[in-house]
């Protein structure tokens, strides 16, 4: 599937607004709506599953296999440095119990030993990879039925998880987290893909009115202090996603070079930011530099050491299990 520039530039803008949240909240600032680059990259995720899955067929168990490469081995890196951190005492107000440090590098919700009210791993914003990963599930699953069937069943299964959750009011964990409404935004990715692989998208006006309409949206929810929820950023983050691809489509978006990268980038930038920002938020406790400043240069610390790690950890680590899963894969010789 050829790069879709605008879902890379939609990447990079949700990761820089997860940094800069997490920069303004630790320095003492606000910037709340930075949060709802999450309901982004969810409906990407959803979008870009759909659309490869689609062009390039694949088996239940190869695309399970391939997501679990892709997002696995840093996400239990960072995690392994959270944990040796904490042991240390590099990290003193994090508390760790064994059930939590295995329900972290398996995915499986739990609560923060640190917080009982926040259903968070050792890393905290690897939150969002428990709900990718059991989208990855239910898709694979879906992936054995025949394709007309597909899409009306991952929508009936996701829908029928949130009406679970308004009836039971679940209380585990597990069912909090996967009967929460935030989970229909990868479905809403996927009807997004199927819309653009079949060529039923808005014109070039219609996607650029709908992308000025989700940033002033998302605008006004963070100027103006209203409700921040996936009820109200998800259908913002769609029509983002939708009124971006529309205007690809149209031929009339321009190849941003460093943006292109910053997306490709945008996992790595995601998983590491936070530990830059820790320490830059440390390193300036002492002075007198303004709670903003701390903040921009936590961000960009943040943004340096996640694309660090793109270069140093996630490519080579990609590029070693796509040779080992070649080699694999091969025939062996008569």
């Amino acid at each position: 599937m050829k790069t879709l520039y605008g879902i890379q530039y939609l990447r990079a803008f949700a990761a820089l607004a997860v940094v800069f949240f997490h920069a303004a909240e630790r320095s003492g600032g606000h910037f709340r709506i930075g949060a709802a680059g999450v309901d982004v990259f969810f409906v990407i995720s959803g979008f870009i599953m759909w659309t490869m899955s689609e062009r390039r067929p694949v088996t239940p168990l190869r695309f399970v296999l391939d997501r679990l490469q892709r997002i696995a081995p840093s996400y239990w890196i960072v995690t392994a440095i959270m944990i040796g951190g904490a042991v240390v005492g590099l990290f003193p107000n994090l508390k760790l119990t064994t059930s939590h440090i295995f329900g972290s590098l398996l995915f499986i919700p739990l609560r923060s030993p640190n917080d009982s009210n926040e259903i968070w791993p050792v890393l905290v914003q690897g939150w969002t990879l428990n709900f990718e990963m059991f989208f990855y599930v239910i898709f694979a699953a879906c992936l054995f039925l025949p394709q007309r069937l597909r899409l009306g069943s991952l929508i009936g299964v996701f829908v029928a998880f949130v009406i679970a959750g308004v009836i039971i009011h679940p209380q585990s964990p597990l069912l909090v987290t996967y009967t929460r409404p935030i989970i229909l935004e990868f479905v809403a990715g996927a009807v997004l893909g199927q819309l653009w692989l079949k060529g039923n998208i808005p014109g070039f006006g219609l996607g650029l009115a709908l992308m000025v309409a989700a940033i002033g949206g998302f605008a006004a929810i963070e100027i103006l202090s209203l409700e921040f929820n996936e009820i109200t950023c998800g259908p913002l983050a769609i029509a983002l996603v939708l009124g971006m691809v529309s205007v690809e489509r149209s031929g009339r978006l321009p190849q941003i070079a460093p943006l292109t990268y910053l997306g490709n980038g945008s996992y790595s930038i995601y998983l590491w930011h936070t530990l830059a920002i820790s320490v830059v938020v440390k390193l300036a406790a002492s002075t007198p530099i303004p709670s903003d400043v701390v903040a921009f240069l936590g961000a960009i610390a943040g943004t340096v050491l996640g694309i660090f790690a793109y270069e140093l950890v996630e490519k080579p680590l990609r590029n070693l299990l796509r040779n080992f899963s070649w080699r694999r894969a091969r025939p062996s010789p008569a």
